[in-house]
């Protein structure tokens, strides 16, 4: 933990952004706490920014005094990204929530950090175009390129890597660099862009964000189906990708969720293995798609499919699914959820899904299962009263047991959480010693005092690297 905030760098902060810097304890512990299993951990201070140059001015006054700083997006990461482990100033971009340009003709956006994915697309409406990615929650444009996020969209329209051509990022020194320009493609250099995406806040802090636009498709069709096991979703799954279906969507839950889902958004959706699909194109490209899904769910065990093709409809059919994780928390009140991020290649996929149901049912956990099958990405909740020992005991390993499970499986500890605190011990298993020891260079050439989200990605010596 941190030492507290020096008195000298406290009265700067204040004269400078005013009611904009808090230490109150409430706004402190609102940017310590995420949606992990983790206890709170808050900062000495908080200051909301409003540009990228504030960002930058904060980092410098910090550097001088070698205090940490941790960018703050909204809070729903599940991995203790945004906790405080050093103590120092978190830096909250939620007010850096304009939408600066939009570029059809480029089929680009630019962004300040703060945008939410939401925000983007209402600001796309009427324009034909929207931004594919799509993780569930309302999560910042800046966090979800800081942890590499994804979701349901994935399947066909990729990740946020294959979604940003362009940021703005505050350096450790508190300079100001842009990684590219938009130009659809480059060879000029090293990838700075991909250097950030991904690296949590420990490299630097993204304040503005370039991504790419998609052309609204002339049709959409999505759709709810229903199977007796796990096994014949996920084999449906795999062979319409093998056979060519264009699935824009594809996810999984098992008949545990879906009983939380009904309980929670007062739906009767069949409680039993639910594939919830969506694909797009032309008017004949949804017919011919759609009857070649149906034919092959059936041949998989699969029910009667229910249909949506109006805008409302597929809102109405999708917004269960996007509260399946709160909906899940409520099977236990007042339980945390361990939640796992495993991915493997898809052609392993049911394998190793069939031997983690096992290994829950062994355990006698609470824990659902679901995930974005079309990219072969599954998580399960492990729900426990974190006040029983003995249950977050069987909890950390049944989760340990999974990545290790995942890495056997050639696949790896996160698909799209990010690493965070939790999956720092499974690196090195995953990317072998040389690897993650290359990481931990870049990261002292970037932050050579670690004052960037310390504690985070790969461990250093903080408060060594600090005191150098």
């Amino acid at each position: 933990m941190g030492k507290g905030l020096p008195e000298e760098l406290a009265q700067q902060l204040a004269a400078r952004f005013g009611e904009r810097f808090s230490t109150s304890q409430a706004v402190r512990l609102q940017h310590g706490t995420d949606e992990s299993a983790y206890e709170p951990c808050p900062p000495d201070a908080v200051v909301f920014a409003q540009s990228t140059e504030e960002v930058a001015e904060v980092v410098r006054l910090c550097a001088a005094q070698r205090v940490p700083v941790i960018p703050f997006g909204v809070g729903s990461s599940v991995e203790g990204h945004l906790l405080a482990v050093e103590g120092g100033v978190s830096i909250d971009l939620s007010r850096m929530n304009r939408v600066l340009a939009v570029r059809t003709e480029d089929l680009t956006a630019t962004v300040q950090a703060g945008v939410t994915r939401e925000d983007l697309n209402r600001e796309l409406a009427h324009s034909g175009f929207f931004f594919s990615v799509d993780p569930g929650a309302n999560a910042s444009i800046g966090g979800m390129v800081a942890t590499s996020a994804s979701g349901t969209n994935t399947v066909r329209y990729g990740t946020m890597r294959d979604n940003i051509l362009s940021l703005t990022v505050v350096t450790a020194e508190g300079e100001v660099l842009r990684t590219a320009r938009r130009a659809r493609k480059s060879s000029a250099g090293y990838c700075l862009t991909q250097l950030f995406c991904g690296s949590e806040g420990t490299l630097g802090i993204i304040t503005e964000v370039t991504v790419k636009l998609h052309p609204q498709p002339e049709a959409v069709a999505a759709a709810v189906v229903n199977f007796a096991d796990v096994k014949g979703a996920v084999d449906c799954v795999i062979q319409a990708i093998q056979t060519g279906v264009a699935l824009a969507r594809a996810e999984m839950l098992d008949a545990l969720t879906m009983r939380a889902i009904n309980a929670h958004s007062k739906t009767t959706l069949p409680e039993a293995p639910t594939l919830f699909l969506e694909f797009g194109g032309s008017e004949a490209q949804v017919r011919e798609q759609g009857a070649a899904l149906q034919a092959i769910a059936q041949d998989c065990g699969g029910g009667e499919f229910q249909w949506a093709l109006r805008p409302e409809e597929r809102s109405r059919l999708w917004t269960p699914r996007h509260h399946a994780y709160f909906a899940a928390l409520q099977l236990r009140p007042g339980s945390r959820s361990f939640t796992t991020d495993a991915c493997v290649p898809i052609s392993q996929l049911a394998a190793c899904l069939a031997e983690t149901v096992d290994d829950i049912a062994t355990s006698g956990l609470v824990a659902p299962v679901f995930g974005h099958v079309g990219d072969g990405n599954f998580h399960c909740l492990l729900l426990v009263d974190p006040r029983n020992a003995e249950e977050v005991r069987i909890a950390e390993e049944l989760s340990e047991r999974l990545m290790r499970r995942a890495l056997r499986y050639d696949g790896t500890c996160t698909g799209e959480h990010g690493v965070g605190l939790h999956k720092i011990p499974y690196l090195e298993e995953e990317h072998g010693a040389t690897a993650v020891e290359v990481m931990r260079r870049i990261k002292r050439a970037l932050d050579p005092h670690n004052i960037l989200n310390p504690g985070k990605v790969v461990r250093l010596a903080g408060s060594e690297a600090r005191a150098a």
